[in-house]
C-alpha cells in the first residue's frame, strides 16, 4: 500500500518529538513520546451484506502533550494496520453451498485526542476525531475472485472491493497503567459511508439494493509504551 506524502511528514513529525518541559505559569508541561501496538477487530455495518469481523493487527505512535494542574492531556498520532473482514457468497452463480470470502484492508489512521484524567497517570478516558486513508479490499484467497456476493444474483467478490478511502471516524476508549506503560482500548466508529463508492460503479445489483450504505466499526485492543 502506498502513502501519500502528509501521511509520511506526520510520521517524520511524530519521530523527532522528544521528552521536554516548558514552563507556563505555575504548569510543567511535558512533551512526550510513545509507541504501541495491538489487535484489531473489524466490520463494516450494513444491510447490503452478511458480514463477520475478523482479527488483524496495528501499530502506530503519537506526541503527547501532559499538564498537570489540568483534567485532562493532548494526544496526536498516528496508527497503521491490517484489518479483516468476511463477507458472504457462494462459489458459483445458481449455488446453495454458502461460504465466507476473505477480504484484508490496509489502513492509515491520523486522531487528535482528548484524554480525560480519571486517575492521573494511571487511568484515562480518550476521545476525539480521526482521519482516515485506507486501501481497497484485497482477496486474500486469489481462488474466491470468482465468487459471488449473497443477496445479489451477479454480484462478484471482485466488484465490491473498489470502497470510499477517505474516511471520517470517531474515537472513543481507555488507558489503564503505570507512567510508562499502559493497556490501551478503542473503541472507532466510520461517521462516513465507506460503501458509497460502490453503487457509482457500472455493476449489476439485480436481486439486492443498489443503493450501498455501510460504516466502518473497529475495536482495538493493545499496549503502548511512553518515553
Amino acid at each position: 500500500m502506498k502513502y501519500n506524502q502528509p501521511l509520511l511528514l506526520v510520521v517524520i513529525t511524530l519521530c523527532f518529538v522528544t521528552k521536554s518541559f516548558a514552563q507556563k505559569g505555575n504548569y510543567r508541561i511535558t512533551n512526550g513520546f510513545s509507541i504501541s501496538g495491538g489487535i484489531t477487530q473489524f466490520d463494516i455495518v450494513t444491510d447490503n451484506f452478511t458480514t463477520k469481523s475478523t482479527q488483524g493487527f496495528t501499530g502506530g505512535m503519537a506526541a503527547t502533550v501532559d499538564i498537570p494542574n489540568r483534567w485532562y492531556n493532548v494526544s496526536f498520532g498516528m496508527q497503521l494496520s491490517e484489518n479483516h473482514l468476511e463477507v458472504l457468497g457462494r462459489p458459483d452463480l445458481i449455488s446453495n453451498e454458502t461460504t465466507y470470502i476473505d477480504y484484508k484492508m490496509f489502513a492509515a489512521q491520523v486522531a487528535l485526542l482528548m484524554q480525560i484524567k480519571v486517575v492521573p497517570q494511571y487511568f484515562t478516558i480518550d476521545l476525539g476525531p480521526m482521519l482516515q486513508y485506507n486501501g481497497k479490499l484485497e482477496l486474500n484467497d486469489r481462488s474466491q475472485e470468482n465468487y459471488y456476493i449473497n443477496n445479489y444474483l451477479n454480484l462478484s467478490a471482485n466488484d465490491i472491493k473498489n470502497i470510499s478511502q477517505f474516511n471520517f471516524n470517531g474515537v472513543v476508549g481507555a488507558s489503564v497503567g503505570v507512567k510508562n506503560f499502559k493497556l490501551k482500548a478503542q473503541y472507532i466508529y466510520g461517521f462516513t459511508n465507506i460503501l458509497k463508492k460502490i453503487e457509482k460503479q457500472p455493476l449489476d445489483f439485480s436481486g439486492g439494493n443498489s443503493r450501498f450504505e455501510g460504516n466502518q466499526t473497529m475495536l482495538v485492543l493493545g499496549a503502548e509504551i511512553s518515553f
